[in-house]
Formats: structure tokens, C-alpha cells, sequence
């Protein structure tokens, strides 16, 4: 079992991973951007820290920078559903930036639950 942080500003989407990701057994913390999201992990371990790209307030390769210099041994999961003409460029980003790992939007169940696990493993 692992805690993990779901940071996302639609809750439609931050529902959806969190079910997938309590199904597997782990223990799941939620924020709607990325102020929140540090504000949370600041407050508790997390061992996984999964968030979305184009937020409100704070954006998520500032959060991934962050998490970065806060806690150098976090897993990240940088996930996004922009519209861009490569389909990886901002994605590529957040990797060369910290994330572990990216996964584009939309996403299988499959693909997430193997992205989480793989980080959880690794």
C-alpha cells in the first residue's frame, strides 16, 4: 500500500484515477492545483505524487519543480490532455524537469494502473 497524491483541477478526472488507484489498495490525498498539491504534501508522506500539467494558480511543471527540491526521492507522474502539435512536447518537459514519468490524456485504466506501479516498483 502506498499514499498518493492526486493533483488535479478537474475533478471529474482526479475521481477517476483516485477509484483506480484505491482499487489497487493505496491511499489516496486530492488537490485542485498546485498550491494545494504542495500544501498537502508538505503535510504528509507521500511515496507517488501524480499531476496534471495545465492548472489554475500553480501549474504543474512549477509543482513538479518544487516537489523536486522539497523531495529529491518522490515519484512524480506528470499527466496532461493539452492540445499540442507533437502530443509529447510539455509532457517531454515535465520529465526533463523531474517527473519520473508522463502519461498523455486520455489514458486507458490499464495504462494508469501500469504507470503507477511501474513507479511504485522502480
Amino acid at each position: 500500500m502506498a499514499r498518493i497524491l492526486i493533483i488535479d483541477d478537474d475533478a471529474a478526472v482526479r475521481r477517476t484515477m483516485r477509484m483506480i488507484v484505491e482499487r489497487s489498495g493505496h491511499v489516496v490525498g486530492e488537490a485542485e492545483d498546485g498550491a494545494m498539491g504542495l500544501s498537502l504534501f508538505r503535510q504528509g508522506a507521500y511515496d507517488l505524487v501524480i499531476t496534471d500539467l495545465l492548472m489554475p494558480e500553480k501549474e504543474g511543471i512549477e509543482t513538479i519543480m518544487e516537489l523536486r527540491e522539497e523531495a529529491p526521492g518522490v515519484k512524480i507522474l506528470a499527466v496532461s490532455g493539452g492540445m499540442f502539435l507533437d502530443r509529447r512536447g510539455p509532457l517531454e518537459d515535465a520529465e526533463a524537469l523531474g517527473a519520473d514519468s508522463s502519461l498523455p490524456k486520455p489514458f486507458s485504466v490499464e495504462e494508469f494502473r501500469a504507470a503507477v506501479e511501474g513507479l511504485l516498483r522502480g
